[in-house]
């Protein structure tokens, strides 16, 4: 074994205990409050702080690991602050709610439940140990994509989020669905960006020689967020609360990838008058 793969190793082994560190604060917090959302928000803070760990215990050059710290660091910690204001600021989140019904008081199910995640963050930590092992120095054109790549989607993610935080504090929009802005052309703009960014690491990874490992990123964050747990849940509750005005936005509107949608299905008659003051189309 190599040097370097026990440098890789040893980072996986530090950031996947400090995840179960986290995880059980997190289960402790919703065991009290009765609040399953704070699940994301460690989650979103234990992959950035990933990043950070990476960074420090990596042996590559300096260049991509202190642009792995930063980019990673501030990626997890504006994710974790915005799931954070909601968790705080709003009931449980409907997915959580849902799932209750089925854990009840069972917080054995709760604790495997948060212990999963743990698990997540060691997941999503191998780009940032790729990244951390790259030994190209200097300033190179694939270090100037990956910075590209997530200032693209950090801002459109922040976007997406502030539009959504917006029309959600308008009661006049209790039970409607939000299509102003990125939201009029994907019906999920925020996991779009999401995803987009573990292209960052790939770009930042090329040189390395776990560079293969970077793509578990953006591969992994495809298939969790379609099929398993983004989604498929975030739409099945959807359609508990909104109905037919969300039907109708998931036969007009791109579900992932933004592109223009479709003429709406409504007739003049059936479709809502727009609210003043909104950008509903």
């Amino acid at each position: 074994m190599t040097i370097g793969s026990m440098s890789a190793g040893m980072s996986l082994l530090v950031i996947w205990l400090l995840a179960v560190i986290a995880q059980s604060l997190g289960w402790l917090w919703q065991k009290r409050h009765r609040n399953a959302g704070i699940v994301d928000v460690v989650w979103a803070a234990g992959v950035g702080g990933a990043a950070v760990v990476a960074a420090v215990l990596g042996d590559g050059a300096l260049t991509p690991r202190v642009l792995l710290a930063l980019l990673g660091g501030i990626w997890g910690l504006r994710l974790a602050g915005h799931l954070l204001h909601r968790v705080l600021g709003e009931p449980e989140d409907g997915r959580y709610a849902h799932l209750r019904k089925t854990f009840g008081q069972d917080q054995r199910k709760w604790f495997a439940f948060f212990q999963f995640q743990a698990l997540l963050v060691l997941l999503f930590a191998l780009p940032f140990v790729a990244v951390a092992r790259n030994p190209v120095a200097g300033v190179t054109p694939w270090i100037v994509a990956g910075v590209s790549f997530w200032l693209l989607s950090v801002v459109g993610e922040a976007i997406a989020d502030r539009q959504l935080a917006r029309f959600r504090s308008n009661p006049a929009n209790k039970g409607q669905t939000c299509r102003d802005g990125l939201w009029r052309y994907s019906r999920h703009p925020n996991y779009f960006f999401e995803w987009l960014h573990w292209f960052a690491y790939v770009c930042l990874a090329v040189g390395s020689p776990l560079w293969w490992m970077a793509w578990a990123g953006p591969l992994v964050m495809f298939v969790f967020l379609r099929w398993i747990s983004g989604i498929p849940y975030t739409e099945a509750q959807a359609l508990r609360t909104r109905g037919d005005d969300y039907r109708e936005y998931q036969q007009t509107t791109p579900m992932l990838f933004p592109w223009f949608p479709k003429p709406s299905l409504k007739t003049p008659a059936q479709t809502p008058a727009k609210t003043p003051g909104r950008n509903a189309p």
